[in-house]
């Protein structure tokens, strides 16, 4: 009787254990290859997302968490990622034409054939992030401000002379 008192007290505080343990995170999403025209993602938590091949024109991912998605050739006209954490994220082969970039982190994001067109980068950390020549004179001509979250300006995290 003993032994078996024992035993359900072990398991009890192992039950108990288990419900005081945080939830695991949710699996990262799939969204590849979907058109997501004006979609609303701003302030979400989209770590590891998967956006390959996404058309996301005018979506909103604003102070959204995209570090470590893959945005590999993703369509993001006039998508606003005004202070979004794309860290680590794959843009490579992406257009982001009118985008609004201010206050974003990029640092070590990769993009080296992505295009910047006509982009607001005010206050984007570009720390590390590997560019094409002719798309960093380009965002070099539009530099300005100091990103909000590591002090750094948008100038120097380019490279800009």
């Amino acid at each position: 009787m003993g032994s078996l008192l024992a035993g359900l007290l072990i398991v009890g505080l192992g039950f108990m254990v288990n419900l005081a343990a945080p939830p695991p995170l949710l699996a990262a999403m799939d969204y590849a290859k979907q058109s997501l025209i004006g979609a609303d993602f701003h302030g979400q938590d989209l770590r590891g997302t998967t956006f390959n091949l996404t058309n996301l024109r005018e979506a909103d991912l604003s102070g959204a968490d995209l570090r470590g998605a893959s945005l590999f050739g993703a369509k993001l006209q006039d998508a606003n990622l005004r202070g979004a954490d794309l860290r680590e994220a794959t843009l490579d082969s992406g257009i982001l034409r009118r985008a609004d970039l201010r206050d974003a982190r990029l640092e070590d994001a990769f993009a080296f054939n992505a295009r910047f067109e006509d982009v607001d980068i005010t206050g984007a950390d570009f720390t590390n992030v590997i560019l094409r020549k002719d798309q960093l004179r380009a965002l070099c001509r539009r530099a300005e401000g100091t990103n909000p979250s590591t002090g750094q300006p948008t100038r120097d995290t380019l490279g800009c002379g």
